[in-house]
């Protein structure tokens, strides 16, 4: 797959997936503790994780809420073969549900909490999305969800080869690229991307939007690192039309094993990522 693809092969991006949610788990047990005290524990009876992926948050969603039934809810039947996997070890209380929204929200059922996370915008019609989670609140319910931030860093501005601002030009072809998948899909419908409102205009109540911060300074642990250099990887395959050859260049020598200046060897490779969590409940 790349970049220059509307069509996302997300089983191709497993590995990716699965690491990247597990190097962010600090960032979202911060996020789940918050949402506790919106949410009491034990206020929950099902949850549903909607564009779970491999699950990783499904089960930490399992552990925040002991009392309830998670459901991890899936398009791609390989992704959810490995939240099955990763969860086997609950007692059952995580299930899997093959569900693409918004055309099957219904066969979701009803849910106390609903968690979101950077699903909704790979659906056309956002507000068809909420709108569909939003009937499947029960009274009192609340929908987390997970959207926008800030972009992941992972390197000075200037690393000392080639031009410096090297990921502020990565970001802004990948935004270029967001558009265009967002055009690309079915029912696509352009949207302000004031999530609070969104949430209030399909009836439910705003009820607080905070942002967590992952911050792993440099020098990072192996497992980091690795991450980052499948990271880059993938960007210099998605975006090898969106970027001047300079730019190419220098993501060749930073993925480049035996290059000194590399992201397997340089010292000042880091890991700092914002997410922003937005909430809000059906009326009791």
């Amino acid at each position: 797959m790349t970049h220059d693809h509307t069509h996302m092969d997300w089983t191709a991006l497993l590995p990716l997936l699965e690491r990247g949610a597990e190097l962010r788990d600090p960032l979202h047990r911060q996020a789940a503790a918050w949402l506790t005290g919106i949410l009491p524990a034990g206020a929950a009876r099902r949850v549903l994780d909607v564009g779970s992926g491999p699950g990783v948050l499904s089960a930490l969603l399992a552990e925040t809420y002991p009392y309830a039934e998670v459901v991890a809810v899936d398009p791609t039947p390989e992704l959810l073969e490995r939240a099955r996997e990763r969860t086997a070890g609950l007692g059952g209380r995580v299930t899997t549900l093959r569900a693409e929204l918004p055309g099957d929200v219904d066969a979701l059922g009803e849910a106390d909490v609903i968690w979101a996370g950077e699903s909704v915008h790979h659906v056309g019609d956002q507000r068809a999305a909420l709108e569909g989670l939003a009937r499947r609140l029960r009274p009192g319910g609340l929908i987390a969800l997970v959207e926008g931030g800030l972009t992941a860093r992972h390197l000075p501005r200037d690393i000392g080869i080639g031009r410096p601002g090297l990921e502020a030009r990565i970001e802004a072809a990948h935004s270029d690229w967001f558009s265009e998948m967002r055009a690309s899909l079915p029912g696509a419908r352009r949207e302000t991307e004031d999530w609070a409102a969104l949430l209030a205009s399909v009836g439910l109540v705003p009820s607080g939007t905070r942002t967590f911060l992952l911050d792993i300074p440099a020098p990072v642990p192996a497992a980091v690192r690795e991450h980052i250099v499948m990271t880059f990887t993938r960007t210099r395959a998605g975006l090898d039309e969106r970027l001047p050859d300079e730019d190419l260049a220098t993501l060749d020598r930073l993925l480049d094993r035996d290059d000194p200046a590399s992201l397997h060897h340089r010292p000042d490779v880091h890991l700092l990522i914002a997410r922003t969590v937005h909430t809000a409940r059906r009326a009791s």
